[in-house]
């Protein structure tokens, strides 16, 4: 399973918010190229970027931030926040990024979602945080009617390369991944599912790497790594090195 540490990124620093609050948000660096070669020196196989400014604003904004990070790393990256324009979400496929992560625009623009599927094959993922089961968007600032097995259910059918589910209650609380939400997620949908929110232990990872055969194949952490609560080698210890294959075919990366 893939162990997949997360740069959020906020002004062009590194950030972590609490439970998704843009008020409640911690500085963890200056400098997340200097962290993205860090977690790659340590083993990690792939990053998760999140443009929180983007997420806001509905385009990319911390557009240096992301070339520096994939320009200085050897990694397949995954990039989200503010991609609800196909112009975007080439501009980051330009800058060498794997994968884009969608959001909002699964709920407002499903339609669009389609066709970047059919565009960009094996390379665009469903980011779906949810609220109580339901969807939340525009950086979680609110709240659909939409239920997350639902949506996921739709992404599926129109091409989604994985899902990335996020409990936002559990997102950065270091009180353990919503099992349960995972479990009957994985019931519902056949592509892949990565596991997002409240990772605080190895313990955690573990109990993670049991729902595997089910069909979550990566978790994404974030506080815990930055506040030493998780080592990352130890955790790749674990769980196991991840699993370089998943680059899609037709992405040039010198990681491939």
């Amino acid at each position: 399973m893939d162990v997949i540490p997360a740069i959020d990124l906020l002004e062009g620093r590194c950030v972590r918010l609490y439970q998704g609050d843009y008020q409640r948000s911690q500085v963890f660096s200056e400098k997340p190229v200097d962290i993205a070669k860090q977690w790659v020196d340590q083993g990690a196989t792939r990053l998760h970027l999140v443009d929180l400014d983007g997420a806001k604003a509905g385009k990319v904004v911390n557009l240096n931030a992301i070339e520096a990070i994939a320009e200085a790393v050897p990694v397949p990256i995954e990039v989200g926040g503010g991609l609800r324009h196909p112009t975007s979400i080439e501009q980051v496929f330009n800058l060498g990024v794997q994968w884009a992560i969608l959001g909002t625009i699964a709920v407002e623009k499903p339609e669009l979602v389609q066709e970047l599927c059919q565009e960009f094959p094996g390379r665009i993922i469903i980011g779906i945080d949810a609220r109580n089961g339901l969807v939340a968007t525009r950086g979680w600032l609110e709240t659909s009617e939409v239920l997350a097995t639902q949506l996921a259910l739709e992404m599926q059918e129109l091409g989604a390369a994985a899902i990335i589910y996020t409990d936002i209650h559990r997102d950065g609380t270091l009180i353990g991944p919503n099992l349960e939400a995972l479990r009957q997620l994985a019931a519902k949908i056949s592509i892949p599912i990565i596991a997002s929110g409240g990772v605080s232990s190895v313990s955690d990872l573990l109990s993670l790497l049991a729902l595997e055969m089910q069909g979550v194949t990566g978790v994404i952490v974030g506080r815990a790594l930055y506040t030493g609560d998780i080592a990352l080698r130890e955790a790749l210890r674990a769980i196991g090195p991840g699993r370089i294959q998943d680059i899609p075919p037709n992405v040039d990366s010198t990681f491939a």
